[in-house]
């Protein structure tokens, strides 16, 4: 099964981040937006795992938990990447405060302990918004910078838990559940 490490975003914060690209939604841009029920931000694709591998990446999992204290982290600030003039993905930012980013170090740790490979890119927690379709035409995005940098929002949310994370694709979009959650410290 096709599986990752993520942070699930309350309802509330969903909704509000989802109400603050309406308009970029409504637009005639060749993305395929992401339904704010799928709203995360992943921690670590783990890819196919076999499914007797799931309770060592669980255990892994309560550990980096049991030592990490919940922390506040803000949704803020939009962007695209590769690049915001020709994107694949459109996000909304979140900020890698330090708690955040030695959690993050913690998890790649523990799952090396488990055979997974350590992440080598620079870490950019973020929520994907949409993704764009392969079939584009220069310069549909041009513009989209100054829109993007238009959008106010500034969302805090509070992170309680890390989750491990199904990912089912089907045509068109993914379809993600919670396969366990581990309950990071005085949360």
């Amino acid at each position: 099964m096709r599986v990752f490490v993520g942070i699930n975003i309350p309802k509330k914060q969903r909704t509000r981040v989802h109400r603050a690209v309406r308009d970029l939604r409504e637009g005639d841009l060749p993305v395929r937006w992401i339904e704010p029920d799928s709203f995360h931000i992943t921690l670590k694709f783990l890819g196919e795992v076999r499914p007797g591998r799931i309770p060592v990446i669980e255990e892994a999992l309560e550990r980096v938990a049991t030592g990490t204290r919940s922390f506040t982290t803000t949704l803020a600030g939009f962007g695209g990447f590769p690049t915001v003039r020709h994107p694949d993905v459109i996000w909304i930012g979140a900020r890698a405060s330090s708690e955040f980013r030695c959690m993050k170090q913690e998890l790649e740790w523990a799952l090396g302990d488990v055979g997974f490979r350590a992440e080598t890119r620079a870490f950019h927690p973020h929520i994907t918004l949409g993704r764009a379709h392969e079939a584009r035409g220069a310069g549909v995005f041009r513009g989209l910078d100054t829109v993007l940098a238009d959008l106010d929002l500034e969302v805090e949310v509070k992170v309680r838990t890390i989750d491990l994370m199904r990912s089912q694709l089907s045509p068109g979009d993914a379809r993600y559940s919670v396969l366990s959650r581990a309950r990071l410290a005085s949360a």
